[in-house]
């Protein structure tokens, strides 16, 4: 994984009782498994809960191996698995720091944020900006395939990960699902899951279209960016299994702490 310079003002994350939790009793507090893998539990908490802030540096080896109790490659084991989930990186001859959270989301599933962050472990929650009964611009009318003058919902949400602003969501959907919408609790749960899961609507594909913009001053503001900053721009618009468009999204991610990846394959090539 690629390292990037100590920053600035970073500091060393204690270990010692008089500072910090007892690491110790946490540790005995895990379930039965590798003490590796429980260092690595116990570390990883921290990291996400904001125990340990992004580009704070880590205790030393020495540190953790007096703390916890164990050998040398114990902790080395722990602290390669971490930074193999890109929550740390390593600066030789310095040590292991907080890496600033940057998660992806795997384009070959159709997931709604939530549930892809909580595959991996992490925090997310939503911020509701507004829901609201609109006349939606044409374009997003003909990928619902709303009538001319017809009605929509309109939904704007802040997305976090690890308690930072990750992305702005800008949803359209039928104005029927939207009054149904705006009754849930939209801060911790995706609208995917509502949808199968309450209103029993199976969802089929997605169609996609990714490109970039920079941050103007208002989405700089919502997603703690510069202004000028490369965002990610992603347009989805997400069918039931039967076709029927239910779904169009504008999203704006954060380029420097989110990417999508994708597996492709190469189809056989026709024998001449």
């Amino acid at each position: 994984m690629a390292t990037s310079p100590k920053p600035a003002g970073a500091r060393i994350l204690p270990l010692h009782p008089a500072s910090a939790p007892d690491l110790a009793a946490d540790l005995a507090a895990q379930s039965p498994g590798p003490l590796y893998a429980q260092i690595k539990q116990l570390l990883r908490e921290r990291i996400l809960d904001g125990s340990y802030q992004p580009h704070q540096q880590m205790p030393s080896e020495a540190e953790m191996m007096t703390r916890f109790g164990v050998s040398r490659i114990t902790v080395r084991l722990a602290l390669a698995d971490l930074q193999n989930e890109g929550l740390i990186f390593k600066l030789h001859g310095k040590g292991s720091f907080v890496s600033k959270p940057k998660a992806f989301q795997d384009l070959g599933r159709l997931q709604g944020f939530g549930e892809a962050m909580r595959e991996r472990g992490y925090e997310s929650f939503n911020r509701v900006l507004s829901i609201e009964r609109i006349t939606p611009p044409q374009a997003v009318a003909e990928r619902l395939q709303i009538p001319k003058r017809g009605k929509a919902t309109e939904l704007k949400r802040l997305r976090f990960l690890n308690r930072e602003p990750i992305s702005l969501d800008v949803s359209y959907l039928p104005l029927h699902i939207g009054q149904r919408l705006a009754k849930e609790d939209l801060a911790t749960r995706d609208v995917f899951v509502i949808l199968e899961n309450d209103y029993g609507l199976a969802l089929g594909h997605a169609d996609l279209q990714i490109g970039s913009t920079l941050a103007d001053e208002a989405l700089a503001a919502q997603l703690r960016v510069e202004e000028g900053a490369p965002v990610l721009q992603i347009e989805r618009t997400t069918h039931l299994a039967d076709g029927t468009p239910i779904d169009h999204e504008h999203l704006f991610y954060r380029g420097d702490a989110f990417q999508y990846k994708v597996r492709v394959d190469r189809s056989a090539l026709p024998r001449k």
